[in-house]
């Protein structure tokens, strides 16, 4: 598979690298849609060398003109190929225009799409609508969608999947899902998070050959994570030097939350870990993890002596929402220790008007929803709005969980490619937290522990699916694959 840039734009900067590329490099505009059709065609007959029937759906913007380049190179190249046009070719102006009168001129010809029309090809080439798509698909685009979708061939997307967001990987009212995404100039920031993951495929990527001066002109919106290989121990560490995790939580029917995360900070190659839970979990919560020091503590005063002992506090695992767990955070957030804010802990921080930098917040949408005083609905719209403005609220990081999750400083955002449908199951927030709570407590940055944290997650959660499924998959699992991602 290809290694993809790790670099992310948003819609506007690859307009204007094209700008750049076409103004200051003298690079035609249709030398590029040229460059783009061909990379798509290889692309093609790499990954389906037998499909010789192909339907190519063509829009009105340049999208549709990198579909007639395709369909254009196809037809030379031997291929049996119909053009399915949404919009008239012949009124098309410009490079797409262009596009259309090289496709005709060889020879090409177009079958006027109807919304009962069957795709009988055996590939399909999606190049209705471009990267700027900023309203809800309707009318024939989304008829054309519908038949793209009932069809059983493969679909490659030109630049993006038609009716997907590229700055926020959000649905417009219907698109397209595609086996493979061939994403053009700069890697857009939605292909990465939100609805994407069911509707993009296998992500490729061309920077058609333009300068790399260009891209210097502007700081991306966005990062592809990457894992990062830990620094050995040395030889002579112990477990002092290696941090000392609190959890913080446990409350009554919860005592499962604080015990993932403890072993998950553990697992991580914390030190030493402690739980501080209820007085009636105390003695059963270790029983089958005797590493974990167990402390029952009945209301705040008792938790102050383990506050001075921690390394960093995970705080919010099972916490509940009860005075119990009110007390405790309150006294929590009284030090100046580092903390990963968690679960019922985000929903008591949603009350109050806190900002501190030496903490990581670590959201899922609905808890997001609580932060921000917005709907779920508002939150999942735009991914990286909602993580940037709960950044800007609260300070610290915040990772804003979910089908690639989000890591946002006060500078930028990271977006993590790794993970799965399994993860969707109680309990995985809390090995989370106890993840990033380990790596902190060994010495690495918040930064680095929040995004490591949350990529080593992804991963381990990945391994674990290879190996049994993701159905059925439970946060425990991950536990033997932590261990093996940090070492």
């Amino acid at each position: 598979m290809q290694d993809l840039p790790i670099e992310l734009y948003r819609v506007n900067q690859v307009k204007t690298f094209d700008s750049i590329a076409i103004e200051e490099f003298g690079i035609a505009g249709y030398e590029l849609m040229t460059r783009a059709g061909l990379f798509i065609l290889n692309t093609i007959k790499e990954n389906y060398p037998d499909c010789r029937n192909w339907a190519v759906f063509c829009g009105g913007g340049n999208n549709g003109g990198d579909g007639y380049v395709v369909a254009r190179l196809a037809l030379e190249a031997g291929m049996n190929v119909s053009v399915y046009p949404v919009v008239d070719g012949a009124t098309l102006k410009g490079d797409a225009g262009l596009a259309f009168e090289a496709y005709t001129f060889a020879g090409g010809t177009c079958k006027p799409f109807t919304p009962d029309c069957a795709v009988t090809e055996d590939l399909i080439v999606d190049a209705l609508l471009g990267s700027g798509l900023d309203r809800p698909v309707t009318g024939s685009y989304e008829k054309a969608i519908e038949a793209i979708n009932n069809s059983s061939c493969p679909v490659i997307a030109a630049d993006i999947p038609s009716g997907l967001n590229a700055d926020t990987g959000k649905v417009m009212g219907a698109a397209v899902k595609a086996d493979y995404t061939v994403s053009l100039v700069g890697l857009k920031q939605g292909l990465f998070t939100g609805d994407a993951a069911d509707f993009c495929g296998t992500i490729l990527f061309s920077d058609l050959d333009i300068p790399h001066q260009v891209y210097e002109r502007q700081a991306c919106s966005a990062r592809r994570l990457m894992r990062v290989p830990f620094v050995k121990r040395s030889r002579c560490a112990h477990k002092g030097k290696n941090g000392h995790v609190l959890i913080v939580g446990g409350d009554y029917g919860f005592s499962g939350a604080a015990r993932l995360a403890a072993e998950a900070a553990l697992r991580t190659g914390a030190g030493l870990v402690s739980v501080a839970t209820r007085p009636e979990h105390a003695w059963t919560l270790n029983l089958d993890r005797p590493e974990i020091m167990c402390h029952g503590i009945s209301d705040a005063y008792q938790l102050s002596e383990r506050i001075k002992q921690a390394s960093v506090i995970v705080l919010g695992p099972g916490l509940g929402s009860q005075l119990w767990g009110r007390s405790l955070f309150d006294a929590v957030l009284q030090s100046d220790k580092p903390i990963v804010l968690d679960a019922d802990g985000l929903n008591f921080l949603s009350r109050a008007t806190i900002h501190r930098d030496n903490w990581v917040l670590t959201p899922h949408p609905g808890e997001a929803s609580r932060l921000l005083t917005a709907s779920i609905a508002a939150i999942e719209a735009d991914r990286f709005y909602a993580a940037s403005e709960m950044q800007k609220a609260y300070g610290g990081l915040v990772v804003l969980k979910g089908a690639g999750s989000l890591v946002a400083n006060a500078k930028d955002i990271a977006i993590s490619p790794t993970g799965n449908p399994g993860m969707a199951t109680g309990g995985m927030g809390d090995v989370l937290s106890g993840v990033i709570g380990g790596l902190i407590a060994q010495g690495f940055s918040l930064q680095e522990s929040a995004e490591q944290g949350v990529y080593i997650h992804g991963l381990a959660a990945d391994l674990a699916a290879q190996a049994g499924g993701e159905r059925g998959l439970l946060a425990r699992d991950l536990m033997p694959y932590l261990r093996r991602l940090v070492n």
